[in-house]
């Protein structure tokens, strides 16, 4: 739906997404939240089929699409499972970090075997106390000699249950405040790092959620890959790519609905006629319709503006608010019109009801993205 043009190799790489999901994860996805854990082969299987390294420069190996692509092959993976697709994201925004960021050496160590789906990668930014407060990071990192001693807590980790290597933001200066905000590379085997976890929650347990606390942990600071005064911006940076990706992925959830919504409507028959002749169901089925155009117009658009650099928090903060809020309400009119068929879980659509509710959350919740769009706003009117 979206009027995005997209090279041949683009092409092909959503394509492989595209079958990806529908050969690998549609067919496990229920199991998986069932098991409350994806396996870590299905990284390696990902890599397999090139959904790693996407935003990697094809100089350093990866794929080197843009974002509009990727928000694409996250949309085409999501209309499976959002929860593993979500898992990918992260792995591969670990990737694009660690390839624009990360030092020759880091890129040497970290980049192939990452690439590869061999070893897995997570970013931990959030922690019990801080929540959407990013800036107001308690984690410490202590400059020791040639070390860092790295001691505090984080949260809501995605694939905490299975990541080697963990991209932690953490504060060298307190004083500074978000100047002191820095990224280092720890090796999930690390003495001193633990996991917590996995949490128990509505769904969504295939992107591992989950803990993880440091208690003295020592690490070179050569594992630094982003410095000291650097890391704050670049984790918001980060955090608006991410909301545009999560807008698209809703996109991928609700045309799944809609989908199956939709086949249920012209196959079921009541009181003599097909339920797709109700007009009822054909109208609540239409405003879903039109939500779904509205999300994916405002995906692609933010996914755009980062492709031309344009400012992308605003469109990104539009895109990623309106987009889990349609996608929560369409794909429970969508249940709704299936009639008590809607609650199986022979389909998708009760998980992806769990996955749209977890994106509300996601790299800043919905009141975040008002105070993201109330600020926008503000400095428009007072402007003008």
């Amino acid at each position: 739906m979206s009027d995005t043009t997209f090279t041949p190799d683009e092409d092909a790489i959503i394509g492989a997404a595209r079958s990806f999901a529908r050969d690998v994860i549609a067919p496990n996805a229920q199991s998986w939240e069932r098991d409350r854990a994806m396996p870590r082969s299905v990284f390696n299987q990902a890599a397999c089929a090139g959904l790693c390294g996407l935003l990697v420069p094809q100089s350093l190996g990866g794929q080197g699409i843009r974002f509009q692509a990727m928000a694409k092959v996250m949309e085409e993976l999501s209309y499976a499972d959002f929860a593993a697709a979500f898992a990918l994201v992260v792995h591969n925004n670990f990737c694009r970090s660690l390839s624009a960021n990360g030092t020759a050496a880091l890129q040497e160590r970290y980049l192939g075997p990452c690439m590869a789906g061999a070893t897995i990668g997570s970013f931990l930014l959030t922690e019990p106390q801080s929540g959407s407060d990013a800036a107001n990071l308690q984690t410490v990192a202590v400059a020791d000699g040639d070390d860092w001693v790295i001691n505090g807590q984080k949260a809501w980790v995605t694939n905490s249950d299975k990541a080697d290597v963990l991209a932690v933001y953490l504060q060298t200066d307190p004083p500074r405040g978000w100047r002191g905000i820095a990224c280092v590379l720890v090796d999930r085997e690390t003495r001193g790092v633990k996991a917590t976890g996995p949490y128990e929650l509505l769904g969504s347990h295939a992107m591992g959620p989950g803990g993880m606390t440091f208690s003295d942990v020592r690490v070179p600071q050569s594992q630094t890959m982003i410095a000291p005064g650097s890391g704050f911006k670049a984790a918001m940076g980060g955090i608006d790519v991410a909301r545009a990706i999560v807008a698209a992925m809703c996109a991928g959830m609700l045309r799944c609905g809609l989908d199956v919504a939709y086949s249920h409507a012209l196959n079921r028959q009541a009181f003599g006629q097909k339920i797709a002749d109700f007009q009822g169901v054909q109208w609540q089925l239409a405003d879903v319709a039109t939500d779904l155009h509205a999300i994916t117009l405002m995906a692609y658009d933010a996914a755009r503006a980062i492709d031309a650099g344009e400012n992308v928090p605003l469109p990104a903060a539009h895109a990623k608010k309106f987009a889990t809020r349609a996608a929560l309400t369409g794909l429970s009119q969508c249940m709704q019109a299936m009639g008590a068929d809607g609650l199986q879980q022979t389909h998708a659509l009760a998980r992806h009801l769990a996955g749209a509710k977890a994106a509300q959350y996601m790299d800043g919740t919905t009141e975040i993205q008002n105070v993201v769009i109330s600020r926008g706003m503000r400095k428009h009117y007072e402007g003008a």
